[in-house]
């Protein structure tokens, strides 16, 4: 297991306010045993939460949804340009080529299923060990080789080019940063490796994109893919932007109404283009959301985001370092300029306990367990999970604040109420928060976590 270097906090940021408003930003939230404080979101890598842009325009939109690409009527008119505008929206806030096509999914699991029906037969997949299991799963349908990631990023590399050399592989899979450890990969050297030896390139960026500029023509990306819930427009969509070519020759993803020229009893001739794979009724707010939460990221400044980003990960990652008995962990020991990820474990603590207690008693969400990406916990000698705090473009000093004094109550006086282990996650013994009375809470139905047990 690789241990973090602890970054420096300079003071001089302790004003770090949040750099967008998001909804549910003041949000309060009942605690155990009584009394309410502002939710503090340590958890933006899983789901973040709606801009306010973003729901501001789904509301002026919605007046005007009607059906896609079939409806003669103004309302249809409109939403049908709508959902076309969003592809070219999409198409220029990742830097695609003037012919990518641009396809609206469910999330990035579903994009990179949708490819994976598109790889030619002609070759194999690579990918590494560290990949969330959407970017691992769909291929191990496909000929298929894993690669075990090195310390170091430049030995990972030289990895990947050894591998590429035997031959006999058509798609490079990769995540553009980690969504264990925030670590990015080295996209554009990678994407040249693969060109060099005849591959192409797939980026998982639903970590990436929240935080980083994306610019696919410049890094040499042939296929990308991201979320919008984890780009604050969490209405249900995802995207995949990438080379007409595979996508067009492949097997449609969704066959149904929209997905083809001509239809016979017992034949059919498929569309090419983005129709081929988006059969039925689209996501139209889900699309349009989409978009609109890319325009808000473009507009930002690159420096300030970057500034806010890293001072909120610098002290998070400073503060950890003080507390007796607390990990920071890492993948590569030459690893530089990680997203607002950290990931660490509290020594004596099973980390499901550590996030259940961070919850009821201080109000902090975070995320516990595997992460998604089993492969990579076990490679860090975390079989049984850690914790991960991840923040974003609402985030404020005062959240990392609340975390830490959280973990120094626990270190300090340790658990102060009594959890029990309900469908495998951890759960005060006694609930004494109460829940809105449209999501009733029922003992006993916590509902396991489905990327942290066996």
């Amino acid at each position: 297991m690789t241990i973090a270097t602890i970054e420096p906090f300079d003071p001089s940021t302790s004003t770090v306010n949040p750099l967008a408003k998001v909804v549910g930003a003041d949000l309060v939230v009942p605690l155990l045993g009584g009394g309410e404080l502002r939710y503090v979101n340590l958890d933006y890598a899983a789901s973040a939460p709606a801009l306010v842009e973003v729901l501001d325009f789904v509301n002026t939109i919605i007046p005007f949804y009607a059906s896609v690409h079939r409806g003669a009527g103004y309302t249809s008119q409109v939403s049908t340009s709508l959902y076309e505008n969003a592809r070219t929206t999409v198409r220029r806030f990742v830097g695609g080529r003037s012919d990518d096509s641009v396809i609206f999914t469910r999330n990035t699991t579903d994009s990179l299923n949708l490819l994976a029906g598109c790889v030619p037969a002609t070759g194999e997949v690579l990918y590494l060990d560290l990949e969330h299991h959407a970017n691992l799963l769909p291929w191990q349908r496909l000929p298929h080789r894993s690669l075990t990631a090195a310390v170091t990023l430049a030995e990972t590399l030289e990895r990947v080019r050894a591998e590429l050399s035997t031959g006999g592989i058509s798609l490079l899979a990769v995540t553009g940063a980690s969504n264990v450890t925030g670590e990015l990969l080295p996209i554009s050297e990678l994407a040249d490796l693969a060109h060099a030896h005849g591959a192409r390139i797939v980026v998982d960026a639903a970590q990436l994109a929240p935080h980083r500029r994306i610019d696919i023509s410049r890094d040499g990306v042939d296929y990308l893919a991201f979320s919008g819930h984890k780009l604050y427009a969490p209405f249900g969509a995802g995207v995949l932007v990438g080379r007409p070519d595979w996508l067009d020759a492949g097997t449609p993803y969704l066959p149904g109404g929209g997905a083809v020229r001509r239809v016979k009893v017992d034949s059919v001739s498929w569309a090419t283009g983005p129709a081929r794979h988006e059969g039925g009724s689209p996501n139209l707010v889900g699309a349009a959301a989409l978009a609109h939460a890319a325009e808000v990221l473009a507009s930002l400044d690159v420096d300030a985001w970057h500034t806010h980003e890293q001072a909120l990960r610098s002290a998070l990652v400073s503060g950890l370092a003080t507390l007796p008995g607390v990990t920071v962990h890492q993948l590569f020991q030459d690893s530089a300029d990680p997203i607002g990820v950290v990931n660490f474990s509290v020594s004596g603590y099973d980390a499901g306990l550590v996030a259940a207690y961070l919850a009821a008693e201080h109000g902090v969400g975070l995320r516990d367990g595997r992460f998604c990406a089993h492969p990579l916990l076990q490679r860090l000698g975390l079989p049984s999970g850690s914790l991960r705090a991840s923040v974003g473009l609402g985030s404020r000093l005062a959240d990392v604040d609340r975390l830490l004094g959280g973990l120094r109550s626990l270190l300090s006086d340790g658990l102060t109420a009594d959890y029990v282990v309900d469908e495998e996650r951890w759960v005060p013994a006694a609930e004494t928060r109460t829940f809105p009375v449209w999501a009733p809470h029922t003992p006993g139905t916590a509902g396991a976590a489905p990327c942290s047990i066996d």
